[in-house]
């Protein structure tokens, strides 16, 4: 596979860096930090080591020195670790410590606040465009995502399909997180349908014939595995009655697409209008969690039905996003942005469509999708 450079930027202190598997924490680490000392708990024979007594780390900080930068790669695996971790950053000897991780449920239960404001947060998302660059295909990357281990791949599909089996082999299965995997891998093909759309937990425990209270469950599995993530409503300044359901989106295209059955009654239009939709929302995400920080990602819908897919709001940005899968613009795909500016003329606005031409109506600034992804930072600025 070539070398493809992160936009993500390393803290120079303790950190933590999140992300599912697949989106290349390993690969980016090492090439980062080729003399760290690696304590894989991928390994049985790590896990057994320190998992027995977790303060033979300490012995295993000192043989490495002062100043010295240790990575424990899925420190899910022994969230014990974490204790020692913070003893070791508070002897204030420069160690610097990246702690890996592919789900986040066992580090919330046994308190990540342990390291409260000793060690960030930081999150590994798939490829956004503009690492990829001239190679960038708007068309393959709705197909197959983002993932690094598909992009490159002589068989992204193959890799994909047995993507989310590896994740409930080895992640929900091996964990005890559920206790009917056949019930979850049932939940996980519903939600395909609800990727980047409002959830409605009522209906998806009527599709799964399942209670209301597991698919609460499951689907806070599924966010603390770091597959899937919802937008609340903007309701900041409310002047209209606004939905209350929040939206759901799979973290990758490409993870969508596999999910999602596809058969003769289902309209390709519509899949790819999601998987588009999706697309812009992980490199949105991507954006705040690399470059941003603070900033919020939500979306403006109305109950009359009025909806802005995206607006991220913060110190520098306030702007409304609209995604639309076809190459021609109408006058109705733009009502949804006016009645945003009705509410919010301090907002930047924009389109996003699958045409050509950079065009503005009505102060809606109308881009071409693949432009947009390879240099968001850039129109953010116009």
């Amino acid at each position: 596979m070539r070398h493809i450079n992160r936009l993500l930027k390393p803290p120079t202190q303790s950190f933590f860096l999140l992300g599912p598997r697949g989106t290349g924490k390993t690969t980016w680490l090492k090439d980062r930090y080729p003399h760290a000392v690696w304590i894989d708990l991928l390994l049985p024979s790590e896990v057994t080591f320190y998992g027995a007594r977790p303060e033979r780390l300490i012995s295993t900080a000192e043989g490495a020195g002062d100043n010295a930068t240790i990575v424990i790669d899925e420190i899910q695996k022994i969230p014990e670790l974490l204790s020692i971790v913070h003893h070791l950053i508070e002897k204030k000897r420069g160690y610097q410590f990246i702690l890996t991780g592919s789900s986040a449920r066992k580090l919330k239960r046994s308190g990540v606040d342990l390291l409260a404001g000793r060690a960030l947060l930081k999150f590994m998302n798939p490829f956004v465009a503009a690492e990829i660059g001239l190679s960038f295909s708007l068309e393959k990357a709705l197909e197959i995502g983002m993932l690094p281990l598909a992009w490159d791949n002589a068989s992204p599909e193959s890799v994909l399909n047995t993507y989310t089996a590896l994740y409930l082999k080895e992640e929900i299965q091996a964990e005890g997180l559920v206790r009917n995997i056949g019930n979850f891998s049932r939940f996980l093909e519903i939600m395909s349908f609800s990727h980047g759309s409002l959830l409605n937990l009522n209906n998806i425990a009527s599709e799964c014939t399942i209670s209301r209270s597991t698919v609460s469950n499951y689907l806070q599995i599924l966010e603390d595995m770091l597959l899937g993530y919802t937008l609340n409503v903007f309701t900041k300044r409310a002047k209209r009655a606004l939905t209350s359901h929040p939206k759901f989106y799979l973290f990758d295209a490409g993870v969508f697409q596999a999910l999602r059955p596809k058969g003769p009654l289902d309209r390709p239009e519509e899949i790819h209008g999601a998987a588009l939709e999706g697309l812009v929302a992980q490199h949105l995400k991507a954006w705040i969690d690399d470059q941003l920080g603070d900033y919020e990602l939500t979306f403006w819908r109305t109950r009359g039905g009025s909806e802005v897919d995206f607006v991220l709001y913060g110190k520098e940005y306030f702007i409304a996003i609209e995604v639309k899968n076809g190459d021609a613009i109408s006058r109705n795909d733009l009502s949804s942005l006016k009645a945003f500016k009705e509410d919010y003329p301090e907002a930047k606005r924009f389109l996003l469509y699958r045409g050509q031409r950079r065009l503005i109506q009505d102060d809606i600034h109308c881009v071409p999708v693949q432009e947009f992804l390879l240099d968001i930072v850039s129109f953010m600025g116009e």
